[in-house]
């Protein structure tokens, strides 16, 4: 498919071929939600902590005799029914991380970046660089394309000055190409793809068909 190619002025400049395989894939919501919900795992720190009754401090004395009060019978005081007793199958710290299958991820990336370009949230935008790395340069080239949404910048490279720039953007988030986010990616409300970036993206996810993977990096997907 073809798509324009935009100035940092937001004008429209030349095309760029974009590959189907990618970018023109239909849109597939289960993987999208398993990439997703996989993201957010691993980010848990899963440091919750609670105390059972063995692990309270306090006296191991009967509080009061067994019989003749009227009252339920009671071991001690770390009871959970208590206040200030255990707690009953309270939270443990846990490894909520898990592995999913990279064909999975995979899918699910080009399923959002296809997603993007059927609902018209992703523009191709000419490289550019902030060499000041000054919040003020980049402000004025994002207002060009709509103004405080939620914006994911796809880069070509790891550029330290612009992402410098960036910092303070709130609604801004910089994505490299080969290092997407699904959760980033898919709540994004529009997705600004820098036009190297775009043809990286082409062979990065739609490797050559003699067998030999261009997918330079995959190991950090």
């Amino acid at each position: 498919m073809n798509r324009t190619v935009y100035s940092i002025e937001g004008k429209e400049l030349r095309s760029i071929e974009l590959d189907d395989a990618v970018f023109g894939l239909p849109v597939n919501e289960d993987v999208i939600w398993y990439a997703i919900h996989n993201e957010l795992a691993n980010k848990r720190l899963g440091t919750a902590s609670t105390k059972d009754r063995g692990e309270i401090h306090g006296s191991n004395a009967k509080p009061y005799k067994q019989k003749g009060t009227g009252r339920a019978r009671r071991g001690d005081k770390k009871s959970p029914v208590l206040v200030g007793g255990g707690t009953v199958f309270g939270p443990k710290p846990r490894d909520f991380s898990y592995a999913l299958p990279k064909k999975v991820k995979r899918l699910a990336l080009k399923s959002i970046l296809s997603l993007k370009v059927q609902s018209d949230t992703l523009k191709i935008v000419e490289d550019f660089s902030i060499a000041s790395g000054k919040t003020k340069e980049l402000a004025e080239v994002l207002a060009h394309f709509g103004d405080h949404e939620r914006t994911i910048v796809i880069l070509k490279d790891d550029d330290p000055l612009v992402k410098r720039a960036g910092a303070n953007i709130p609604w801004l988030r910089f994505l490299s190409y080969n290092r997407l986010r699904a959760h980033d990616l898919f709540y994004g409300r529009r997705v600004l793809l820098l036009e190297t970036a775009a043809k990286y993206l082409n062979a990065f996810y739609h490797p050559q068909e003699d067998g030999k993977d261009t997918e330079q990096g995959e190991a950090n997907q």
